[in-house]
């Protein structure tokens, strides 16, 4: 069986490295920012290599799954990285959220290794890569999105190749990222409005879940601003550099994202009141902070 590379085994990478491994297939990693956390070794067996280039020595394919458009960088280009052990026929995945233009050059790169290249980011938070129901939107070329397709059934159910240009998956990731912070920050509003009203939020939540309001957002994200459960599973500093994304993405093709910076600026005020590391439904805190009303006590 293919010998997979996976680096980046934090959060989201561990439990996707994970479903790999359970279905038998061999991986190799390194260190990237934490220790390595320990994965099932009753199937597929997990080694440690020295450094990226190693990583891609000794795999078929190599998964990235790291933060932001510099670690992607990094891990491919520094010296020792995965492009320093690449040989032709290989494919790298990148499923972390990236600038698309930075993609479009990263792809370029390794192509002219002879290597084929998908970016591949998923939506679906901590959650769904733990129940292996991410959604992946990707671009890439036909070939090797069809010789990823099996992995990508292990660690996701809606997948989708968006376009067989490299970058094509990064800019539906913005997308998605703009709607899902949208959705918090109405939610948050709603929530908000309704508790500074003398309602009670739980069962104004449950009543809007009966109608067209419906969302995972108010499902999921609802609930945590209710219950104060503000741990992560997708944190504020990821969700701003992604609307960062959005933003200079939009600047750079003359489209105005009104809605999508007000959402950013409310990012903002809870990284400066500490909480870059809360869950971004922990948006709903600096709208509280503006209301001078909690929905729920922490």
């Amino acid at each position: 069986m293919t010998t997979i590379g996976f680096i980046g085994l934090g959060i989201m990478g561990s439990p996707m490295a994970g479903h790999l491994q359970d279905a038998g297939y061999d991986l190799v990693t390194c260190r990237h920012r934490s220790p390595l956390p320990e994965l099932n070794q009753s199937k597929g067996r997990l080694t440690e290599a020295g450094s990226p280039k190693e990583v891609a020595e000794a795999a078929e394919i190599v998964i990235l799954m790291v933060p932001d458009t510099p670690d992607v960088e990094r891990v491919l280009f520094a010296e020792n990285g995965v492009a320093a052990g690449l040989s032709k026929g290989k494919l790298v995945i990148d499923m972390s959220s990236i600038s698309p233009t930075a993609t479009q050059d990263f792809a370029k790169r390794i192509n002219e290794l002879g290597c084929d290249y998908l970016d591949a980011p998923v939506s679906g938070g901590q959650v769904g890569a733990e129940g292996g129901t991410l959604t992946i939107m990707i671009g890439g070329p036909q070939r090797a999105f069809d010789r990823a397709k099996p992995l990508f059934d292990l660690m996701g159910k809606n997948i989708t190749l968006v376009g067989t240009n490299n970058g094509d998956g990064q800019t539906c990731k913005v997308a998605n990222q703009i709607i899902v912070a949208l959705n918090i920050e109405a939610v948050s509003e709603a929530l908000v409005f309704a508790a500074k009203a003398g309602a009670d939020p739980a069962k104004v939540r449950e009543a809007l879940m009966g109608g067209f309001a419906s969302s995972k957002i108010l499902e999921i994200h609802g609930e945590r601003m209710i219950k104060r459960t503000f741990n992560p599973g997708f944190r504020i500093q990821l969700h701003q550099k992604d609307l960062n994304l959005a933003l200079q993405s939009a600047r750079d093709l003359g489209v105005s994202l009104p809605n999508t910076a007000t959402a950013q600026e409310l990012f903002n005020a809870c990284s400066a009141a500490g909480g870059k590391d809360w869950d971004h439904s922990a948006m709903v805190r600096a709208l509280e902070g503006l209301a001078g009303n909690p929905v729920a006590k922490d």
